[in-house]
């Protein structure tokens, strides 16, 4: 594997784009647990492996056991996530799979019950913005494996 696009061959703001979305939803988004389990299950459906491995370790970092992480493909043959955890992933499997003949009233109907309008929203953020980050990784040709935590 090797880059085939290094961020600083980028057009000026192309990853200053994103990022302004990222750190919007780093500041205003939902518990770190909730959203790492976004990001992993996205980027495991995407096959973006640099992806996988960041957010393999600041799941870890956040607290997530690797037991629930390593799990995340066969989420519904497990106890280990709650209903509310359940219905984001299921969420973000569909938002990510986009099937064009499926109706999102009744995955709606679930996030309901847990989350209030504003918070779906951010969800749907949430999920649209791991996809666009997986696949300008995928595109680019980082290559994974040296990610670090940093330390806040």
């Amino acid at each position: 594997m090797k880059e085939r696009i290094a961020q600083k061959d980028l057009p000026k703001g192309l990853y200053e784009s994103l990022k302004q979305t990222q750190n919007y939803l780093d500041k205003n988004g939902l518990p770190p647990t909730l959203k790492g389990l976004i990001k992993m299950r996205v980027s495991q459906i995407n096959s973006c492996a640099y992806c996988i491995d960041m957010h393999y370790k600041e799941a870890i970092h956040a607290g997530d056991s690797p037991l629930r992480l390593i799990s995340l493909t066969a989420w519904r043959e497990t106890p280990y996530y709650s209903a509310k955890e359940q219905a984001v992933l299921e969420f973000a499997e569909l938002l990510t799979h986009m099937p064009s003949e499926q109706q999102s009233d009744a995955i709606h109907d679930k996030l309901k019950k847990h989350f209030s309008q504003a918070e779906i929203a951010m969800l749907t953020l949430e999920v649209i913005q791991i996809n666009s980050w997986n696949r300008m990784v995928r595109s680019f040709g980082l290559v994974p494996g040296n990610y670090k935590v940093q330390e806040s």
